[in-house]
């Protein structure tokens, strides 16, 4: 396969996944977490979205057909669960819920809504199948496209561990006024999904 591909694939990946985006909402959705746990956070969901894409990478719709879930359908799930964190977002129930909460209770967003749907969104999940799907399964072909699925997450990695700079350059009130603007983003974005999923099933216009 040629270079021009993996290019290809990193470009499509990093649109589909967008680093820069999710960096503000990492922000948003871990405000008032110290350094050290912000940092924790950023790895695991790092490291989850690397096992759901490779896992997807490699079986693929096997996956969901061995469970009867299709495409489509998970695409309509993530969408109504990423709604469910728009709406938290939006009236600052995740702050209220950690004001109220020990440490050791408050919700860890690393593996939702970050690792999924942020980062290893249907989206993400489905370029990879189509990817594994262009180079026929070929093992070396499949291995490059994972490591370029890497490569991608690791700069979204990168940009998590910036969330400090972000969060000190924006302020307080900045941060409250950009956690809304994502939460109504977020909403926007999750009922995308949702039309995307009822399109698939023929149940929305094109």
């Amino acid at each position: 396969m040629e270079l021009t591909f993996y290019i290809s694939a990193f470009v499509t990946l990093f649109v589909v996944i967008d680093p820069i985006g999710l960096a503000p909402m990492f922000v948003a959705l871990t405000q008032g977490e110290g350094t050290r746990e912000r940092r924790a956070i950023a790895l695991r969901a790092a490291a989850i979205s690397v096992g759901l894409l490779t896992l997807f990478g490699i079986f693929g719709e096997q996956v969901l057909g061995f469970v009867g879930i299709s495409m489509p359908a998970f695409r309509i799930a993530g969408g109504i669960l990423l709604f469910l964190t728009a709406l938290d977002m939006l009236f600052e129930r995740r702050a209220k819920r950690r004001e109220d909460q020990a440490n050791d209770d408050r919700p860890d967003p690393s593996v939702f809504p970050l690792a999924t749907p942020l980062i290893a969104g249907p989206g993400a999940m489905a370029t990879m199948i189509l990817l594994n799907g262009a180079v026929e399964r070929e093992p070396l072909a499949m291995l490059f496209i994972h490591l370029v699925m890497i490569a991608v997450i690791a700069l979204v990695l990168l940009m998590f561990l910036a969330a400090g700079l972000i969060e000190r350059a924006l302020g307080r009130t900045g941060i409250n006024v950009v956690t809304r603007l994502l939460g109504m983003l977020l909403a926007a974005l999750s009922v995308q999904f949702v039309l995307d999923g009822l399109r698939d099933f023929g149940l929305a216009p094109v």
